[in-house]
């Protein structure tokens, strides 16, 4: 008997909630981790941020269950 996986949960961030110069419309969704790194780097090649720790931490506070 084997067992089944538990899927684990979408999250997702929505660059249209937080305003910006480009008027993003970008909205990202998966699994946790995979949001965290294409926010990342959406935020460093669409909006010029910086890859850091602390860019990685205020992305990971914006998620959202889906």
């Amino acid at each position: 008997m084997s067992a089944t996986p538990t899927p684990q949960k979408r999250k997702s961030v929505d660059c249209r909630e937080y305003p910006s110069e480009k008027n993003c419309s970008l909205k990202i969704s998966g699994t946790e981790n995979e949001v965290l790194d294409a926010a990342v780097q959406h935020a460093v090649s669409a909006h010029g941020h910086e890859n850091t720790d602390e860019l990685r931490e205020q992305l990971r506070q914006l998620l959202k269950n889906e």
